[in-house]
């Protein structure tokens, strides 16, 4: 099957890591700077096929047994559709301030517009990410360490992160970045024992 054409496990696998970014003081706040954002993906999510989905999924279920009648999987389906579309409005109002992500890949290497209008399972968008970040969906639970560098040195900076990715961890992407900035070390430690799900 081509890579285009390729979906992502069925199951996603979870994995932690810690990357630490360091050099001159003056690059480091420049690339603290681009890498803030909201963390969130503006995909364009296909409301009317999730509610499907989820109605069928819940009209017939896999084991046969259906929990709930007809006329309730409807509202639920429904109820379900309407929380994802304000959930999304509501991420999308954060994007153009909120910067409390401290390494959005999204904001140091966009997604394309095209991209974004297909959604986050199709096979194109999923071939994108895979080719560009090295992980198949966003980072999930980032957060900013403590630096654990020596502060005698003064004209260096660092920054730690610690971050969970789909599956793999996002290798693409620091290549990416350590090309566009060389002057910055970027040190990846992924934590093999604790993957699972984030």
């Amino acid at each position: 099957m081509p890579a285009s054409q390729e979906r992502a496990p069925v199951h996603t696998d979870w994995l932690r890591n810690t990357l630490t970014v360091s050099g001159p003081v003056e690059a480091m706040a420049s690339f603290r700077e681009a890498a803030a954002g909201s963390g969130v993906i503006p995909w364009r999510y296909d409301l009317e096929r999730m509610q499907e989905d989820w109605f069928l999924g819940l009209a017939a279920p896999p084991d046969g047994e259906r929990a709930v009648s007809l006329q309730g999987a409807r509202i639920l389906a429904r109820r379900l559709r309407d929380a994802v579309a304000v959930n999304q409005q509501r991420a999308m109002a954060r994007m153009a301030t909120d910067r409390r992500c401290p390494f959005d890949l999204h904001r140091l290497l966009p997604i394309p517009p095209l991209i974004l209008e297909l959604g986050p399972d199709e096979p194109e968008a999923q071939a994108w990410l895979r080719a560009h970040w090295g992980t198949t969906r966003g980072l999930r639970h980032v957060r900013e360490l403590p630096a654990a560098g020596d502060r005698r040195r003064r004209r260096m900076g660092e920054m730690r992160v610690e971050f969970w990715s789909a599956d793999w961890s996002p290798w693409q992407a620091l290549l990416r970045l350590r090309h566009a900035s060389p002057s910055l070390t970027f040190d990846l430690v992924p934590d093999y024992a604790s993957a699972g799900d984030a």
